[in-house]
């Protein structure tokens, strides 16, 4: 596994982990409109192309051990870690088995809770026809139930864009992730105790995790809560200067209580 260098610089680096069924792409926009001058860099999880070949059994933990040997490898002792969705629930796990890795934590578009019966079995549903159809047609809908009502009318684009990612998926890979996912505990507690600045971020428009749960979640660690206008779950590609805005913050918050 490698980190993707979005930007060189000096100071904490900021670690980018990305949702599903994505890849390190999803931060682009956002990395290019981080102010400051400290590292940026991305991260492609196990599942994704290039990355889904003789995988562990699933599960967010060996994402977490995946990232935490990337940071090593590349000479990064200590980061903010930001994890959007599936890459949220990673962050977690990275704080918990890794916390010396972890300095502070954005989540975004995500929560700390383990899958609810009825979700969970919908993941091993998708795993096992993506699996053996060989095929992402599973996952080919969340191109537009992953964004906002705003970005579905106003910005097709953002989707069309999506929707190409998508389609880069391992059909293989897709059913890694989504097993990992359906396994994963509650980390609730895990939030709880970590003693790092924490931001959660939500799209107002975000009908997978919502804002509502964000505020939840937020209030476990007595983290600053960033709401973005007019973006869904998705709101790292939908609004990426705003999602820029509170990382940047973050990493100053960060800096601050690191001196």
């Amino acid at each position: 596994m490698t980190l993707h260098v979005f930007r060189e610089g000096e100071g904490i680096a900021l670690v980018l982990l990305h949702g599903f069924p994505l890849d390190h792409r999803m931060w682009l926009a956002a990395a290019a409109g981080m102010p400051g001058n400290h590292p940026v860099l991305a991260m492609d999880l196990p599942g994704t192309p290039g990355h889904s070949d003789d995988l562990p059994e699933p599960s967010i933990e060996a994402s977490a051990d995946a990232v935490a040997s990337a940071m090593a490898e590349a000479g990064i002792p200590r980061a903010v870690v930001a994890g959007m969705s599936m890459g949220g629930y990673v962050a977690l796990a990275l704080a918990e088995r890794h916390p010396d890795r972890v300095a502070a934590l954005a989540l975004v578009d995500t929560k700390s809770t383990a899958d609810a019966p009825e979700a969970r079995a919908n993941r091993l549903r998708v795993a096992d026809e993506a699996e053996q159809g060989d095929t992402v047609a599973p996952v080919r809908p969340m191109a537009s139930t992953l964004v906002g009502a705003t970005t579905r009318s106003t910005r097709p684009g953002i989707g069309s864009q999506i929707a190409e990612w998508i389609e880069d998926q391992v059909p293989a890979g897709i059913a890694w992730s989504q097993r990992a996912m359906a396994a994963r505990p509650d980390r609730g507690d895990v939030l709880a105790r970590f003693a790092g600045p924490v931001t959660v971020v939500v799209g107002d428009e975000d009908d997978v995790t919502p804002p509502d749960g964000a505020e939840r979640l937020a209030a476990l660690a007595d983290a600053r809560l960033v709401v973005v206008p007019h973006a869904g779950h998705m709101a790292v590609v939908e609004q990426p200067d705003d999602v820029a805005a509170a990382l940047a913050d973050l990493v100053q918050r960060t800096e601050s209580h690191l001196a």
